[in-house]
């Protein structure tokens, strides 16, 4: 049986006499980079402590081979796959520090493609484009552009947690362990993927917290209080734990008037935690209330869901930008005022060591579930989700109200409106914020350390009205800071809590604190530690061709999506018959742009005039790219130059 389940290093993982395959039934690698990004930020979470880091499992079948020992990837092909392009980037980086990996181990069953580019990024012919020395229809996209997500993250990884590559291998290779699980050799796998797609969840983080939490209220001697107090948080708990869904609908129709206004659900007309218990009583059923984690774990504690009685939409009609668990954390932040880690990996022991400081834990808790219930509240309304309506999907900013019945008929029915402005249209302040705001989220594709969404979730947590052109200017504010105090700063930046919390949003940094050398040399290629500096660019050029006399339809239809890959739009490696530009004016801010990873891919050696005319009859990726192919005739150092000075400029106006 030992045999059948083994912890692995990485390192043994990888040097093993195995060979992985990845069978044609699985899908192909999908990893982008979120996902990307996650992992190696989760494996430099655990590094300081240089303590074993668990990353998963690996399920696999071993197939019948004399020559060699070869195992069928079952399950967790996706990491195996991250973990092996990560393994030849560094050691391409290294040169030579990784001689143990020797051999690649992962294969891709009557994948050509795939296994071509592998190959080639394995050989380290080259330090960041596998590209070279292959055919486009040689390459397999998805692969080539993990790759060049991990030699884009990685280094700025290191410079943000001020860790070297050499650490970073070391703990990867050594401290950080997979366990490999072996099914049986009598296993039908056809019936192992029907039981592992159908298995039942297991219990979250955030439903322990729960539990404890109400094991925290078990301290409350008045027995009626104690009850009102455990149906309270369970209500508010199940009410906000649907990201999905305005908060107004997990509460039933009387509940939700005495809360959020009779006749309105637009308003907050509770004060703290006691004024909720009274609102929401007791619960029908004592034994409801007596919530345990043995309960939760069976399921019983489950209440029956208010009727949505308001409103026939499909509650998938809107996405949220953060997950469950990693708002809570959100909220803790804003409720202490303390230094909160951003990473639900650490919610358990991040909310321990809260109540563990708290003088009164019953009161902690108390504050804590009327937070979150306003947090979630404001959040609904001021923070963009992403909305499918029509057959169509963007990102909105809207609220959640009621709206009276024509005259003559009685009720009236809930409705989803502009935060900001009744109009029809997103134009007006309501847009801007919102271009904002999806600027900020596209910037940081992780669930974690979103510190954007808690800077706005403490401006709306802390004013008392909230107003669209002091809203817009705090986010403005925010975004300055985050660019200039902490982004473009060559000696190294502020931290997000002390922009966040101890400078309040407001932006230290003034024109006369960029010179000229040091802007240019952390805006070219390589020294962006995030993409927030291009994105917020991007809305700059936004408002300014909103509040020009003459638009630009093209600029003022822009959406903001997830592109990560900084692009030279004059070509690293141009076709042959064009000649190299000096490093320093191709890795020039003027000569670089945000775009998708699968168009960096097919579009990376075509030469400007090819690029222009693709994106022709395409949706342009972002507004300097944009500028950068209708504003120059031609593409060579002269407008390199005079478009770099253009955007620095635009750039340093904002801090007028």
């Amino acid at each position: 049986m030992t045999d059948d389940i083994r912890q692995l290093s990485i390192k043994a993982l990888l040097t093993e006499k195995v060979d992985y395959v990845i069978p044609m039934y699985q899908r192909n690698f999908a990893w982008d980079e979120g996902e990307i990004t996650q992992l190696i930020q989760d494996v430099i979470d655990y590094l300081p402590g240089n303590q074993n880091y668990y990353i998963g499992t690996l399920v696999v079948a071993e197939r019948h081979d004399v020559r060699r020992a070869v195992f069928e990837v079952i399950d967790g092909q996706q990491r195996l796959t991250t973990l092996s392009l990560l393994a030849s980037f560094l050691k391409n980086r290294l040169d030579g520090a990784l001689s143990w990996y020797e051999e690649l181990r992962i294969h891709f069953e009557n994948r050509e493609h795939s296994s071509r580019t592998f190959e080639a990024i394995f050989k380290g012919s080259f330090k960041v484009d596998p590209s070279e020395g292959l055919r486009e229809q040689e390459i397999n996209t998805a692969i080539l552009n993990g790759y060049r997500l991990i030699a884009k993250v990685l280094p700025l990884k290191f410079q943000e947690n001020k860790i070297s590559d050499k650490e970073f291998a070391a703990y990867l290779f050594n401290r950080v362990q997979i366990m490999r699980v072996r099914v049986p050799h009598d296993t039908d796998l056809n019936h192992y993927f029907e039981v592992m797609n159908n298995r039942g969840e297991q219990l979250e983080k955030h439903e322990v917290l729960k539990a404890r939490m109400l094991e925290v209220l078990d301290r409350i001697r008045d027995i009626r209080k104690r009850k009102a107090s455990h149906n309270c948080l369970h209500r508010v708990w199940e009410a906000c734990a649907n990201m999905e869904k305005y908060v107004q609908l997990g509460f039933a129709p009387g509940p939700r008037n005495q809360i959020f206004g009779k006749e309105n659900w637009g308003g907050f007309a509770v004060a703290n935690f006691d004024e909720l218990c009274e609102v929401l009583g007791e619960a029908d059923d004592d034994e409801t209330t007596e919530l345990s984690l043995n309960k939760i774990i069976s399921g019983e504690e489950k209440l029956s869901e208010p009727e949505d009685d308001t409103t026939d939409e499909a509650p998938e009609r809107f996405n949220t930008v953060i997950n469950f668990p990693n708002f809570l954390l959100h909220v803790l932040r804003v409720v202490s005022g303390s230094e909160i880690p951003l990473d639900d990996k650490r919610l358990l022991t991040t909310f321990e060591e809260y109540l563990r400081n708290s003088r009164d834990a019953v009161a902690a808790v108390k504050k804590f579930i009327f937070a979150l219930l306003y947090c979630k509240y404001m959040f609904d309304q001021y923070v963009i989700k992403r909305e499918f309506a029509k057959g169509e999907d963007g990102w909105s900013l809207k609220r959640f109200k009621w709206i009276k019945a024509s005259k003559g008929r009685r009720g009236g029915r809930a409705s989803y409106e502009n935060t900001f402005g009744d109009d029809d249209e997103n134009t007006g302040c309501n847009r801007q914020i919102l271009m904002l705001l999806s600027a900020f989220h596209v910037s940081t594709p992780t669930l974690v350390y979103k510190h954007w969404l808690s800077a706005a979730l403490r401006y709306l947590y802390k004013t008392s009205s909230i107003e669209a052109n002091e809203y817009l200017e705090y986010l403005e504010s925010m975004a300055k800071a985050f660019v200039f105090d902490r982004f473009l700063v060559p000696s190294g930046g502020m931290d997000y809590y002390e922009i966040i919390f101890k400078n309040e949003g407001e932006c230290q940094s003034s024109r006369k604190d960029m010179s000229d050398d040091d802007l240019e040399g952390m805006l070219s290629f390589g020294q962006i530690e995030n993409n927030l500096v291009f994105n917020y660019l991007d809305y700059l050029l936004w408002v300014k061709n909103e509040n020009g006399r003459k638009k630009d339809k093209t600029i003022s239809d822009y959406e903001f999506t997830f592109r990560s890959s900084v692009e030279h739009y004059y070509p690293q490696h141009p076709m042959p018959g064009h000649a190299p530009l000096p490093p320093e004016i191709l890795h020039s801010f003027g000569n670089l742009c945000l775009i998708s990873h699968s168009k960096n891919s097919r579009l990376s050696n075509f030469m400007p005039a090819a690029k222009k005319d693709h994106y022709s009859n395409n949706t342009i990726d972002s507004i300097k790219q944009h500028l950068m192919m209708t504003k120059f005739d031609t593409w060579n150092e002269v407008s390199i130059d005079k478009h770099y000075k253009e955007m620095k400029d635009v750039l340093l106006m904002s801090l007028s």
